[in-house]
């Protein structure tokens, strides 16, 4: 490991957001500035639509909404070089309306990181099985299944933050696929 950047050789030290896009709540996770260990930050809850739509509720003078701009706010005060949101893929690696969301959740936070001059890029990473796992952990700790609803979505955001940070250290590069503002089409707007 490279001393002075703290990572891998050709990946820039700061650090990395993970996010678990639901259609209640968002799980935040954030890694250390070395992107060694993913931790817990927040559950937040997703913003809602009066028609039952996902994610197109008011938005600010901006045009983001509460969630997405908690997001920004979060990676600003980390001075975060990454936010690694979680695709949900079927198991057989199929997409379907909950991938669509997450891309064009996706394609909303690159537009008001980009807005508010954060320079975080955002990737997609494979999330299938992470809201399992993060039972199987939880359950194993020793949490009660009623207990797990306040903090399942930080958990499965900490298991995709730890697979995307692992992929880096092994590969040397980011995980998942970059999403740019343009061409991300939002189907929910």
């Amino acid at each position: 490991m490279n001393e002075q950047e703290g990572t891998e050789p050709g990946l820039p030290r700061g650090a990395r957001l993970g996010v678990d896009v639901g259609m209640a709540r968002i799980g935040l996770a954030a890694s250390d500035p070395d992107g060694l260990v993913a931790t817990p930050v927040e559950t937040v809850p997703r913003v809602l639509a009066g028609g039952g739509g996902r994610g197109q509720a008011p938005r600010s003078a901006e045009g983001t909404t509460a969630d997405v701009a908690r997001i920004v706010a979060e990676a600003a005060d980390r001075f975060a070089v990454v936010v690694y949101v979680g695709l949900p893929r079927h198991l057989s690696g199929k997409e379907g309306a909950a991938t669509a969301d997450a891309r064009a959740f996706a394609g909303r936070l690159v537009a008001a990181l980009e807005a508010a001059g954060e320079g975080a890029q955002v990737r997609l990473v494979d999330e299938r099985m992470t809201t399992v796992s993060a039972h199987q952990a939880l359950r194993t700790a020793g949490r009660k299944t009623k207990q797990h609803r306040s903090v399942i979505d930080q958990a499965a955001a900490v298991i995709i933050l730890q697979s995307a940070l692992d992929a880096e250290r092994a590969k040397g590069e980011r995980a998942g696929e970059v999403v740019e503002a343009r061409t991300v089409h939002d189907t929910h707007e």
